[in-house]
């Protein structure tokens, strides 16, 4: 049995992938969090309190036992990277960090890993108060694989999808629909990525069994331009969408780029992970999220 250490898993896809790991039943998991989500994974899961913004915290928690992996879901700023690669030296064989696409910069389609180098990026500390959330990954990224002493693998995602999304970004268009309010889209011809929740846990899982490091991104295979987003919502829905290239700034939308954003996931494909085809899930959560949100009236 491995000894896998999770930090932040009591949420979102942290917990999916607290359940994916239970399910494959190959895992002594514990999990490291502030112990403010009460979630209930039974006597199999071990859970420590833990502040991830306070070095001594993670000591203790990486000192509790050796990891043959880490996951770290809640890494936002160089300081508490550099906490991580200080705390961790000799007490884990394989460091799974949870980065973003936001790393890149300014959306354009088919990102690939090399568009942005964590390996030469200049190393800069701070809290994650200093930073953009973007930038604060990109430092986070940069002092893993420039300072740590054990491998590191960096998971890129893009907006990650779920019935359970505490951010509710699906959530929004949907709702805003049902209620006839109008969303602001600056170009509703814009292609976006996206990867669902139980994915991004399947894939974590994926590269704490691997030997592949550097930095990888993940996503669903394809993509849906905003305007076909709309239209799936409206069939859903019953209801016309009323989309306008500007509004007050609640009821612009949270996936408004400019320009498409996706990224390239040959990388990981090619070192032999099959993504879902975005279409195989996404208008089934589309459904799931209206009808959950019908019963919220």
């Amino acid at each position: 049995m491995k000894k896998v250490l999770i930090l932040g898993g009591t949420r979102f896809f942290g917990k999916r992938l607290v359940d994916h790991l239970l399910w494959e039943g190959k895992s002594e998991i514990t999990v490291a969090t502030r112990g403010q989500t009460e979630v209930d994974f039974g006597a199999d899961v071990k859970r420590i309190r833990m502040d991830r913004e306070d070095p001594h915290s993670v000591a203790e928690a990486a000192q509790s036992d050796q990891w043959d992996v880490v996951y770290d879901n809640i890494c936002y700023s160089p300081d508490e990277a550099k906490a991580a690669c200080e705390v961790f030296a000799g007490r884990t064989q394989r460091y799974v960090l949870t980065s973003t696409l936001s790393v890149y910069g300014e959306p354009k389609p088919g990102f690939v890993e090399t568009d942005f180098d964590p390996y030469t990026y200049p190393l800069q500390y701070g809290s994650k108060e200093a930073f953009s959330y973007a930038e604060g990954k990109r430092l986070a990224e940069a002092v893993f694989f420039q300072t740590a002493s054990f491998p590191v693998v960096a998971m890129r995602i893009p907006i990650v999808l779920g019935i359970d999304d505490y951010t509710r970004r699906l959530h929004f268009h949907i709702k805003h629909v049902q209620k006839g309010n109008p969303i602001g889209m600056p170009n509703p011809e814009a292609e976006l990525g996206f990867i669902h929740s139980t994915e991004a846990a399947r894939f974590l899982a994926w590269l704490g069994q691997v030997s592949l490091t550097g930095p990888v991104n993940a996503a669903s295979k394809g993509s849906i331009s905003l305007t076909a987003m709309m239209h799936l919502i409206e069939t859903v829905t019953g209801m016309q969408s009323q989309i306008l290239k500007q509004t007050v700034d609640e009821d612009m939308s949270p996936f408004g780029v400019e320009q498409s954003w996706t990224m390239d996931t040959s990388k990981a494909e090619q070192a032999g992970y099959t993504f879902e085809a975005l279409m195989d899930w996404f208008p089934g959560l589309v459904r799931e999220v209206a009808l959950a949100l019908q019963s919220e009236k």
